[in-house]
């Protein structure tokens, strides 16, 4: 499936959409075949970086590296998780390896680059977990925090293991382009997962929040 598969999709949606009092979300639904959920190592639960945030916040946890006692205290409840350089030291290899899976979006407060480097580099930089460096000012957090608006998680480890997954892709104001990029990034990051890779996809639909879905079909010519 490419964009053009998906932006006739939505231009269908749209044409069977009716009008609401609220901005409707574009939802994705992946149906899956061939697979056994109730083994664990076949569920799905992947975390995704969308091109283009849906103006929700999804699944995307932050942390925050940091030294000065204002923007510490600043910072409480704009971040998920806070660690004081002091503390940075202290952290052994099991307290990092799960700060790079739980955090996606991880900043540090400039001087304190420094330890993070020194002390947890070598365990973060290889997943990608270098934290991005920021001023000490909500303002400038928040600016880098932003892009956690931008990750979403694809699971099917709620219920039943149902073989389905269902997520928020974009809304009713963002343009077919936007969304079908972000269907396509969830779309390969659930080939790279599954054993079969386009054999264990039975079809996928978009849908708005009160619509019909729509189902995403491939054509032949492009």
């Amino acid at each position: 499936m490419n964009s053009k598969d998906f932006r006739a999709a939505l231009q269908e949606m749209r044409k069977q959409s009716k009008q609401r009092r609220f901005v409707q979300s574009i939802e994705l639904i992946v149906n899956f075949k061939g697979i056994d959920f109730k083994k664990q190592q076949n569920q799905i639960d992947l975390k995704v970086r969308l091109p283009h945030a849906t103006g929700k916040k999804t699944g995307g946890k932050t942390l925050l590296f940091a030294k000065d006692k204002k923007f510490i205290e600043e910072m409480k409840g704009r971040v998920d998780k806070i660690i004081k350089e002091e503390e940075i030291p202290k952290l052994n290899k099991k307290a990092v390896a799960q700060i790079a899976n739980e955090f996606d979006v991880l900043i540090a407060e400039g001087p304190v680059m420094i330890p993070v480097g020194k002390y947890l580099g070598q365990q973060l930089a290889p997943k990608g977990k270098m934290p991005k460096p920021v001023q000490p000012s909500p303002a400038a957090a928040a600016a880098i925090l932003s892009q956690s608006g931008n990750i979403t998680r694809v699971s099917n480890k709620k219920g039943k293991f149902m073989p389905v997954v269902q997520l928020v892709v974009g809304n009713e104001k963002m343009p077919d382009e936007e969304i079908a990029s972000n269907s396509i990034a969830v779309i390969n990051a659930l080939l790279s997962a599954l054993p079969q890779k386009q054999g264990n996809i039975k079809s996928v639909y978009v849908k708005e929040t009160m619509g019909p879905p729509i189902r995403v079909e491939k054509r032949e010519a492009q």
